[in-house]
């Protein structure tokens, strides 16, 4: 049984589906949820959320699984090793497997954990932003508050 939360976050609305065990997506896109209930999972997971776009969590502690192939699951286990408030080119994260550059950008995109499984932290090699499912200026937004959170820069001015 699949159950779900809904959110508003400074990058708008987050729908959160769960199982019993496991957190299988948090997504920024519309999804009619209005059948589904929520459970003690998927209301953790929205409150970790908002810590976080309050600046108060860096890491999640709840259970994750996505459906993927077994080079995908690699590929999301990587990006959850990129450290808050930083981030990596397509280049560098994949100069373990570079004939795979292509794969592991595809394997990014298809991530369903938005925020959570950071892709938004992965960026081009010459440092500009480059493909995000939610839209560049969310994945530009997330960066700068992850920066400005932990203290490693701040990339634009805000008013």
């Amino acid at each position: 049984m699949l159950y779900a939360s809904v959110i508003e976050s400074p990058v708008g609305k987050l729908t959160i589906l769960a199982d019993e065990a496991y957190v299988c997506e948090v997504t920024f896109a519309e999804k009619d949820v209005n059948s589904l209930e929520e459970n003690t999972l998927t209301i953790k997971v929205a409150g970790q959320l908002k810590d976080y776009f309050e600046g108060k969590l860096q890491n999640f502690d709840f259970p994750i699984k996505q459906n993927g192939t077994e080079f995908q699951q690699e590929v999301w286990q990587n990006l959850l090793k990129i450290p808050y408030g930083t981030t990596t080119s397509y280049a560098k994260f994949s100069e373990h497997n570079p004939l795979a550059i292509r794969a592991i950008a595809a394997a990014n995109g298809k991530n369903n954990l938005a925020i959570v499984v950071p892709c938004h932290r992965v960026i081009g090699s010459n440092g500009k932003l480059v493909g995000y499912a939610g839209g560049l200026w969310r994945k530009q937004w997330l960066l700068q508050h992850e920066r400005e959170v932990s203290h490693t820069g701040q990339t634009e001015l805000k008013f």
